[in-house]
């Protein structure tokens, strides 16, 4: 045999045996794998950035060689990694960096936390919020009198927590041409003075585009600390995936910080469906990308939110008998229609924002159409939010296919005055996840981050209890909606990789999937459902990489 020959089979002996001995083993963990197979394990080996084998401690002990790192679980519960399947990650990283209005508990201190902020920064845009003015004793809405006084100079334009509405100072106004004689645009309302017809502040859903077009971009370099803070908030929390609200600049610098090998957590983008023609004619399909980031589904507004009273129902509000709720624009003149027929089409996935009992009827009605005029393929629909649902609709969902992607923090959160709003009827079939996994119906979730934490401990707290924030139901809100801890973690773990056409890389421990881990405190399968709130991520590990250590972390 020529020495040349001999060489390349000692190089293919060895890249061979190299092949079988994992980069890194992780021991003694308690394991629930959410894999049917084998769903319980104590240790994993990982090659490269995918998971070799599942097993005991001593059969992966045994697999280990000379180059095998070894990390000991001690003893943690340990879970697939936890994907949030709704994020504004950007907007979320952005209200890292802005002002914190929720802890606001009354007017006076709304106004205060927002004079204090602008003499600080007097001549810089105000932006963030996440004001609750339920949190108030008198529950009314703000208006620019409150802070005019304190930010003459300073353009203020800031949100309540579910992104519906906002306030707007007179400076803004100003800036955005807004008086007593601008007419509502299709799908939004400038709330006015019941005397005098003057604007309040008060913008609500369309309305607030009046203001982003006047409102400056941010830089490259601000765009970049508002994703690292948000990474870094990932990671803290356990998040190993995001299904993202997206935009073409976001995506970007996804890949900025990707190629700096800056990204810790796997992003599923979502375009908005306005950018629909752009992606149709690139003839991308789904899913299109790699294992770190991956587009191909466009979101859309059906409605708004409840709290600001625009979901759109198919009865009045019990709080304003005025109003049904708004239809979005898109809705209202039939481009979301055609443009989810031309989606669907093109082979790309359509998410699309329905919170009342209206709006999710018509998408359903929508994606009837879909299904009976386009060529058959495996499509995915999701319905993000999928709040209020009529009784007679959960099975539509089931037999068209229809993704319910809820958020569950938003049952505890509104729990404590969406009765207020629309009756207690109606909230008998609301946040209704016992009743989508009942009706065979795939449940998915998320946090819809910066509208509620981003920690998906959180949620899975909030699906197993229903306990509201204000701890006026202790025994759970509609109780008879509540689910297992087992199929809240499935939710964030193999339905969402689902949801994103990934299942076949996330969502179990299971050998050839990524090596995606969370790594918890306590055992949240064992102990008392009310204490998994206090829960935190002690370990999250990507691509069998520990990202993310609390005990080196809160040195």
């Amino acid at each position: 045999m020529k020495a040349s020959s001999l060489s390349l089979m000692v190089c293919l002996m060895s890249a061979f045996s190299n092949a079988q001995q994992p980069d890194v083993i992780f021991v003694n963990g308690k394991v629930w794998t959410v894999d049917t197979a084998r769903p319980n394990a104590d240790a994993v080996a990982v090659f490269r950035d995918r998971i070799l084998a599942v097993g005991s401690n001593a059969d992966i002990k045994k697999m280990a060689g000379d180059r095998t790192a070894v990390v000991d679980w001690k003893g943690k519960r340990v879970l697939p990694g936890l994907i949030d399947d709704h994020t504004h990650f950007m907007s979320g990283g952005f209200q890292l960096r802005s002002i914190d209005l929720r802890r606001a508990r009354n007017e006076a201190e709304f106004a205060e936390l927002i004079a204090r902020r602008a003499s600080k920064y007097p001549d810089r845009w105000m932006t963030g919020g996440d004001w609750d003015h339920d949190n108030w004793p008198d529950g009314k809405l703000p208006t620019k009198e409150l802070i005019d006084g304190a930010t003459s100079s300073t353009p203020v334009f800031v949100s309540r927590y579910d992104g519906h509405m906002a306030l707007a100072n007179t400076r803004v106004l100003i800036l955005a041409g807004i008086t007593r004689e601008t007419k509502d645009p299709p799908g939004g309302t400038i709330v006015r003075d019941a005397k005098t017809g003057d604007p309040t502040g008060i913008l609500k859903d369309g309305a607030m585009d009046l203001v982003y077009r006047v409102m400056p971009g941010p830089s490259e370099e601000e765009m970049l600390e508002a994703a690292r803070l948000a990474l870094a908030e990932a990671r803290r929390c356990g998040l190993t995936g995001i299904q993202d609200i997206s935009s073409i600049e976001d995506f970007r610098i996804y890949q900025k910080l990707r190629a700096a090998g800056e990204l810790t957590v796997r992003v599923y983008a979502r375009l908005p469906v306005a950018e629909n023609e752009h992606l149709i004619r690139t003839g991308i399909r789904i899913p299109f990308g790699d294992d770190w980031i991956r587009i191909g589904s466009l979101k859309a507004f059906a409605d708004g939110s409840l709290g600001s009273s625009t979901a759109l129902f198919c009865q009045p509000f019990a709080s304003d008998p005025t109003t049904h709720g708004l239809a979005t624009d898109i809705v209202q003149d039939g481009r979301l229609e055609k443009w989810a027929f031309d989606i669907d089409k093109a082979g790309l996935q359509i998410s699309i924002h329905a919170i009342g009992d209206s709006a999710n009827e018509l998408m359903l009605n929508m994606f009837e159409k879909i299904v009976r005029s386009n060529p058959p393929r495996d499509r995915r629909f999701r319905i993000e939010h999928a709040q209020h649902v009529r009784p007679q609709d959960f099975d539509r969902f089931a037999r068209l296919g229809v993704i319910a992607s809820a958020q569950p923090y938003h049952a505890i959160d509104d729990g404590r005055w969406a009765e207020k709003r629309i009756g207690h009827d109606r909230c008998k079939t609301s946040y209704a996840f016992r009743t989508f996994i009942d009706r065979h119906v795939k449940l998915c979730f998320g946090s819809d981050w910066t509208v509620a934490p981003l920690n998906p401990i959180s949620g899975i707290y909030a699906a197993v209890t229903r306990r509201t924030t204000d701890g006026a139901n202790p025994d759970g809100w509609f109780p008879e909606q509540k689910i297992s801890v087992r199929e809240a973690i499935e939710c964030y773990t193999i339905n969402n990789a689902y949801a994103a056409y990934e299942e076949n890389d996330k969502g179990s421990i299971t050998p050839g999937k990524l090596a995606d881990f969370t790594v918890l405190s306590d055992d949240i399968l064992q102990i008392d459902p009310v204490r998994i709130e206090q829960v935190q991520a002690d370990m999250t590990i990507v691509g069998g990489v520990v990202v993310y250590d609390r005990s080196k972390a809160e040195r």
